[in-house]
């Protein structure tokens, strides 16, 4: 490992070796001498890690410095438990995941940690797709490292953000709206069909596309349909409030109340944000 990496990492913020290497021992005595750490396998336990990281996402998203302390330790558990159980089975150590994550980001990293010279953001995600096309002789396509596993959104914009590295892409966001148009057009046709299959496929073909025009103009599709999820769910937990307050619920109230009430929610959201505006303005 080149010498500098330490003297940088170092000099910015020391690392409490015998703090992490604490917790290593911990995760592995769990995993010799609890009897539900002992019996877990990878496969157990790869959806707490999925749940994890989502916490650390919405941790995140609220602002919660606190909770994405303790959420980004969780994940760290998670990464060090499936070393522990690699280890166990003698496929690799702990050591060499973390040897192998160096060694990978300084290959990656030739303009910080080599001679390459790069002009801006552009020429760094294009050299890391190359390297990552050519390492090994193991990534055939730019495609390859997009997990099928991703939520669909977020998939859709991985794959398109992968081959608009290698400048399969619109030329503008433009051409991009144009497509969203096309798509809409091509469902609005589709779904006067009574072709169940052909009326998903043009609408998959419409996200996709919207997908598209959203990354062009700098918006995370994930991250946006996460917060206007929590941005529903908000207004119709106060809908549910109000109609408490007169002993009802939503399935005992009619939708044009529902609709007066969802309006006022979203009025009380636009005057608390205009007045933290004016707060921050003082």
């Amino acid at each position: 490992m080149p010498e500098k990496i330490f003297d940088a990492a170092f000099a910015e913020a020391p690392i409490d070796v015998e703090a992490f290497a604490d917790l290593v021992a911990i995760v592995r005595q769990l995993r010799r001498d609890c009897p539900w750490d002992r019996e877990q396998t990878h496969e157990s336990v790869k959806h707490l890690l999925i749940e994890e990281t989502y916490e650390v996402v919405e941790a995140i998203d609220n602002g919660d410095l606190d909770g994405l302390q303790v959420e980004l330790g969780d994940v760290l558990l998670h990464v060090i438990f499936h070393a522990a159980i690699a280890e166990g089975v003698g496929r690799f150590r702990f050591r060499d995941v973390v040897d192998a994550l160096t060694d990978k980001l300084v290959r990656r990293h030739p303009h910080v940690f080599g001679d390459v010279v790069v002009n801006g953001v552009g020429d760094v995600l294009s050299n890391w797709e190359s390297i990552k096309t050519t390492e090994s002789g193991k990534r055939k396509s730019v495609l390859q490292g997009v997990p099928a596993e991703l939520p669909a959104l977020l998939r859709a914009y991985r794959i398109q953000d992968k081959v608009a590295s290698v400048g399969f892409d619109f030329p503008s966001a433009s051409d991009a709206w144009d497509k969203v148009v096309e798509e809409i057009e091509e469902y609005r046709e589709a779904s006067e069909s009574t072709d169940s299959e052909a009326r998903e496929a043009e609408f998959g073909d419409l996200l996709f596309a919207l997908v598209n025009y959203a990354r062009l103009t700098g918006i995370n599709p994930e991250d946006a349909l996460r917060r206007t999820n929590t941005k529903f769910q908000r207004r119709f937990k106060q809908v549910e409030d109000a109609l408490a307050t007169e002993e009802r619920t939503p399935r005992d109230s009619s939708l044009e109340e529902m609709d007066r009430l969802w309006e006022a929610a979203k009025l009380s959201e636009r005057d608390l944000d205009s007045n933290r505006a004016e707060g921050a303005a003082d």
